[in-house]
């Protein structure tokens, strides 16, 4: 084998990534259903009451933002590893 192309599959950091790509898409995969069922709640929230649980709406926003940390590292867009690498991410305005 080339000792080149051994070198690089050898690469320790190269397989740490690839466990943390795994985790973060098991935590995004966990992440779409949590999304899922406040978008449901908060759609029997409105049905009741006229307007969205304010709580909610700030916490999906944040895992919104979340989700778009963990795509970026996923698509090797960042280097950034997400939480609990890094702070939870707060409102930030637009994406």
């Amino acid at each position: 084998m080339n000792q080149t192309l051994k070198e690089k599959l050898s690469a320790k950091e190269k397989w740490i990534r690839l466990l943390f790509m795994i985790l973060f898409a098991i935590i995004a995969g966990i992440s779409k259903i949590i999304i899922y069922v406040i978008a449901l709640v908060q759609f029997i929230t409105l049905l009741f009451t006229n307007e969205p649980n304010k709580m909610l709406l700030d916490f999906s926003k944040n895992l919104s933002y979340y989700n778009y940390q963990m795509f970026l590292f996923l698509t090797y867009n960042s280097e950034t590893k997400p939480y609990p690498f890094t702070p939870w991410p707060k409102e930030t305005g637009n994406l």
